[in-house]
């Protein structure tokens, strides 16, 4: 009866970590006290896990940050910038890659393969020095085993984290990390050998990277890194996990051929076709399989039975012993437990699992294949999934014949992005670089309590309306006096910018602790998909119009957009993805078309996520790109001329995808820019020509670093030397909601500052 777990949420089921690491930060409580804090989670972790009778349970999946982090203070791969000398590498330079410090930058974030999480990409070089600098993944497992809980020690595997990499500053572009691989290997090698020495008898190595499209060379780097680890590996069961998607059929051969492997680990969710491998080529006698039945991305109850069936059929050709019943992928991408869940209505509650019920999931499907099914659990999950399939509530048949209708139109604006700009700089009167911010200003303590007490009515909308006017007129007023040209309202309304579009949305439902960490101590809450979706009414009309009223200068009208809001909450799996983001675009499309009409001439819709769905194999991208760019599309092929269209994509590679941003027909995109080392301006270098509005982020938001005006300047002599001028705009990576306003207005002071003196020096060139 074996079953295992990819890995588990770290924050805590009411984000303990994320309080005790902010204020450690503030510098409110000591390092002693967050490490009390993360001591006692692990602890109820571990102990949770062993309690609903797992037996191969995870250990270092814990971090303070982020495990790509983790992994570059194990191997010593500290940057030049942060000074590190050797040793044990403790909080200070840790932090400071993470979120940079008063006097240096931090490392480039982006996305985790397809999900909403970010990690920090690792910089290496041919002069990087490696050393066995942290010791967290023997410590973590000697801790559980002090508890008496045997784990199972979890890695970032040698090839993965190397192809996750990135030459450091001032490395040629063309450096491959992966020509690394034996000078990390030694330290992967010593991990091992204390682990073993402290009794270890399984090691988990993820290599997520094999699910992707990988050339000759790099599968031969899997070979050669396992090959070379095999005589340390030698007593030791080895467990090689991939999740994400299907592994392509090389890549499954490559690995299922390693001698020093015991077991492979297999997503069998997002990954349905690694079964007919599993069939076709076969699977090598007397190893392990993982397999991942159990969705570590999504909120709904498994379907047992339909699980059951196909753990049998992979039972019957790998043999009883050697099938282990695992999650996905790690349970950190879902929220952590339905039991803090008081207020959801209980019919959709019926057909949830958090991670706390995958974890009893995984052990009642193993429980089954030993033939100890509990029958009452099964009967209950078919009841609630007969439930779901029957609810009234989940289907609306008109909101379907107007998302089919959409099918066959391809739903662009009648003119030219280029004739549009000529249009609305008519109407705007815009001087030359442009400033703008991304929406969101800081979100104060009182802000958040005004919120909080107008949703549990202690105080009335009169009340209420009161405060977030005089707060908008604050942002407002502080815009004006640093002489930004395109305004925001700051957004003090909102608590996300999915979830407060789901709320006003049919189809949507919420939770009350369903928090899911997106980066460092930052969690967000996704909404839940369960049904139709459709706009009641308008959403932010009134406060836009609000905002409007208090200035001459044109204000942002701010939406979500449909991708971002489908790939950033948890979305139902019993139709295509596609078709919810259809329904989605619709009611975005008439909340565009009531901001146009209520006098608001720039209105953003943001598409975040739109990189971030990018399936992870090549064959899958174009169909994605197709209905995603489309969505975004419909949402404002409506509007006049002269109404600008903004967009705003943050922390993904988007050069890869170029050509469609430019086919999203957006009259101005805001795109991250400034922790990638400006990499995105590569792509125009290479001869992409671009016509419409671009504003590549001048200053990082995600660190508390206030940058000079030099440096701004700096950066935008950079775009200048790319990009034609009259198309460049000036604004901040990202939104502002995170930063606090003594870091805010001295950094958007700067901003301006180096606009107005390229502005100056651009005039006197002419």
């Amino acid at each position: 009866m074996a079953s295992h777990i990819v890995g588990y949420p770290r924050m805590g089921p009411k984000r303990e970590l994320k309080f005790a690491l902010e204020s450690f930060w503030d510098k409110k409580s000591s390092a002693d006290d967050l490490q009390k804090v993360a001591t006692d989670l692990r602890h109820s972790i571990w102990k949770q896990m062993a309690g609903a009778g797992i037996k191969h349970i995870p250990s270092n999946t814990f971090s303070y940050y982020d495990q790509v982090l983790d992994t570059t203070a194990m191997l010593g791969a500290v940057p030049e910038r942060y000074n590190f000398t050797g040793g044990e590498i403790g909080f200070d330079t840790y932090f400071s890659m993470a979120r940079g410090n008063a006097s240096v930058p931090a490392m480039e974030m982006t996305k985790w393969f397809d999900t909403n999480y970010h990690f920090i990409v690792p910089e290496l070089g041919p002069t990087t020095k490696f050393s066995y600098s942290s010791h967290k993944p023997v410590s973590e497992y000697k801790e559980a085993k002090s508890l008496g809980i045997e784990t199972v020690p979890v890695l970032i595997g040698p090839v993965t984290y190397l192809l996750l990499s990135k030459p450091a500053k001032g490395v040629e572009k063309s450096f491959s990390p992966l020509t690394l691989l034996g000078d990390i290997l030694p330290i992967y090698k010593e991990v091992i050998t204390e682990l073993k020495a402290a009794g270890a008898s399984w090691i988990q190595f993820d290599e997520p990277t094999l699910v992707k499209d990988l050339e000759s060379h790099q599968l031969e780097a899997f070979t050669k890194a396992y090959t070379e680890l095999e005589s340390s590996l030698s007593g030791l069961n080895v467990l090689v996990e991939t999740y994400f998607a299907d592994v392509p059929a090389e890549a499954y051969k490559t690995i299922t051929a390693l001698k020093s492997i015991s077991g492979f680990g297999f997503d069998l969710v997002r990954g349905t076709k690694t079964l007919d491998l599993v069939k076709s080529v076969g699977f090598p006698a007397g190893k392990y399989l993982f397999a991942g039945i159990v969705d570590g991305r999504n909120i709904w109850a498994n379907d047992l039975a339909s699980s059951l069936s196909t753990l049998q059929a992979l039972e019957a050709i790998v043999g009883k012993d050697k099938l282990v019943v695992s999650t996905s992928c790690s349970l950190m991408h879902t929220a952590v437990d339905l039991i803090n869940e008081t207020k959801l209505d209980s019919e959709i509650k019926s057909w949830l699992a958090f991670a706390a019920q995958k974890v009893v999931e995984v052990n009642a499907l193993a429980k089954a294949l030993a033939d100890q099914k509990d029958e009452a659990f099964f009967s209950a999950n078919a009841a609630a999934q007969a439930s779901r399939k029957s609810s009234p509530r989940v289907t609306n048949e008109e909101v379907q014949k107007a998302a089919a209708a959409l099918k066959g139109s391809d739903h662009r604006r009648a003119t030219n992005v280029s004739a549009r700009l000529d249009e609305q700089q008519k109407k705007l009167n815009l001087p030359i670089l442009p400033t703008t911010t991304i929406g969101s200003f800081p979100q104060t303590m009182d802000l958040r309590r005004v919120r909080r007490e107008y949703k549990a009515n202690k105080i009335s909308e009169e009340e209420y309306v009161k405060a977030i006017k005089e707060e908008i007129n604050k942002v407002v007023k502080i815009q004006e006096e640093l002489d930004i040209d395109v305004l925001v309202h700051g957004e003090p309304e909102r608590n996300d910018m999915v979830e407060y579009f789901g709320e006003q949305l049919s189809g949507f439902a919420f939770t009350v602790n369903g928090w899911v960490q997106s980066y460092g101590s930052r969690c967000v809450k996704p909404p839940i998909i369960y049904g139709d979706v459709s706009r009641p009414k308008a959403m932010t009309v009134f406060w836009s119009k609000m905002a409007q009223s208090m200035t001459a200068r044109p204000m942002k009208g701010m939406l979500t957009g449909p991708v971002t809001i489908l790939n950033w909450s948890f979305v139902r799996n019993d139709q295509p993805r596609f078709e919810t983001c259809y329904q989605i675009a619709l009611a975005i499309k008439k909340e565009v078309e009531d901001l146009e009409a209520a006098g608001i001439q720039v209105i953003q819709i943001d598409e975040a996520a739109l990189r971030e769905g990018l399936p992870l194999r090549k064959s899958e991208q174009a169909f994605y790109l197709d209905w995603a760019v489309h969505s975004f599309r419909i949402t404002n092929c409506g509007v006049q001329d002269t109404t600008q269209i903004h967009t705003h994509m943050c922390y993904s590679n988007f050069n890869d995808i170029i050509h469609s941003i430019i086919d999203m027909d957006a009259d101005v995109i805001t795109i991250e820019n400034s922790r990638s080392d400006e990499k995105l301006l590569s792509v125009f270098r290479e001869g992409v020509k671009y016509g419409a509005g671009i504003g590549p982020g001048v200053y990082d938001i995600h660190s508390p670093r206030i940058p000079s005006t030099e440096e701004i300047a700096d950066r935008i002599n950079k775009m200048l030397a790319v990009l034609e001028t009259n198309i460049l705009w000036v604004n901040p990576d990202c939104g502002l909601k995170t930063r606090k306003y003594a870091e805010v207005k001295p950094a958007l002071t700067n901003m301006v500052s180096a606009a107005k003196i390229l502005r100056t020096q651009l005039a006197s060139a002419k």
